[in-house]
């Protein structure tokens, strides 16, 4: 049975304005043996900014800013910066992030040379209402499943008819595949992935149009288990392996008593992302804890970072809502359970120390 290890929470919220009632959802970049780790932290009026901190090891917290490195500047942000995620391509670290205005969310991207300082260069999220979005995806010659509709309507409803397509978990690949960039995002209920030449076609809405008019073809991951019945979403940075791409992701189980958020696990091929190899039919690890139990969002284990120390994949994640958790796992005996074909019904086996 695959063995996850809880090695419980690392980071809390502090007496700081900006970070006092919670920190979660921290996109990772490791550097040798530091991790540095951008969080999204919540002030007592609920706005969101990204704070940094940095780690030695897979636990030990050897820096920490006391403000954000990343803050509300514009409007379309004016709410919160949150769930960031960091890759670096080519010299240029490049860092995606919902931008929310109280009513939108939306992703943007910010760059940077040193981890230091960045650059924010505006949404890459299709500018589209959702009565717009709708339209296309409705003369699509490829069949969406009811779902997509339905979503629509639903934050139409709770948002307004003038909402824009939520567009969250939105993270690039490492590198470039056969040439051009990969940005894996989710236009709810499933994953997609999306191939581009250049940041500027991510603000282009005749790209986005193009795309939208195709999108089946573009999902990589469906909602299919019991544990996956509201929908699922990205997580971490795919991580390359020689037998493919590791995609850490998180899923939402849909309740009476509420909703219940899981970690979950697939692998992709290298030179074809959309085509899947292996996936875990059960939660790789799920809210067990009081400290994932309880918090400003209970029942929640939600992955967004990660770091590699020998064998040993460490994820980090946001629980509860409330502050940031670590698990691990053997990246080999991960990789044996998603391909094993005969474990379709194997539970994954959780251990806290």
């Amino acid at each position: 049975m695959l063995e996850v290890k809880k090695l419980g929470p690392i980071l809390e919220p502090t007496n700081l304005d900006f970070e006092n009632l919670a920190v979660l959802n921290p996109g990772t970049f490791q550097d040798g043996e530091f991790v540095h780790m951008f969080y999204r932290a919540i002030d007592d009026k609920y706005q969101s900014s990204i704070g940094y901190a940095k780690l030695r090891g897979p636990t030990e917290i050897v820096e920490r800013w006391e403000k954000p490195i990343l803050f509300r500047e514009y409007i379309y942000e004016s709410k919160g910066l949150e769930d960031p995620r960091i890759v670096k391509i080519g010299d240029i670290f490049y860092m995606t992030y919902v931008a929310h205005d109280g009513k939108n969310a939306i992703t943007a991207y910010a760059t940077s040379s040193d981890l230091k300082t960045f650059k924010k260069n505006g949404m890459i999220s299709p500018n589209m209402k959702y009565s717009e979005v709708e339209s296309i995806l409705g003369k699509s010659e490829s069949r969406l499943k009811d779902t997509y509709f339905l979503f629509a309507d639903f934050y139409e409803q709770n948002e307004g008819n003038d909402v824009l397509l939520w567009h969250k978990d939105v993270i690039f690949f490492p590198r470039k595949i056969n040439g051009k960039f990969a940005m894996m995002h989710r236009v709810i209920p499933d994953i997609q992935i999306v191939l581009f030449d250049s940041l500027e076609d991510l603000q282009s809405r005749e790209f986005w149009e193009n795309y939208l008019k195709n999108l089946a073809k573009y999902v990589v991951l469906e909602n299919k288990h019991w544990f996956e019945s509201r929908n699922i979403g990205g997580g971490c940075v795919p991580i390359e392996t020689d037998a493919g791409w590791i995609l850490i992701f998180h899923a939402v189980e849909e309740t009476n008593k509420g909703r219940v958020y899981h970690a979950c696990a697939a692998l992709l091929n290298k030179d074809n992302p959309l085509k899947v190899i292996g996936r875990l039919h059960e939660p790789l690890f799920s809210p067990t804890e009081e400290w994932e139990k309880s918090g400003f969002v209970s029942n929640v284990v939600f992955p967004t970072g990660s770091a590699i120390f020998g064998d040993t994949l460490y994820i980090y994640y946001g629980a509860a809502d409330k502050r940031i958790a670590v698990a691990s796992v053997s990246i080999n005996e991960l990789i044996k359970e998603m391909v094993d074909v005969s474990k379709g019904h194997n539970h994954g086996k959780e251990t806290i120390s």
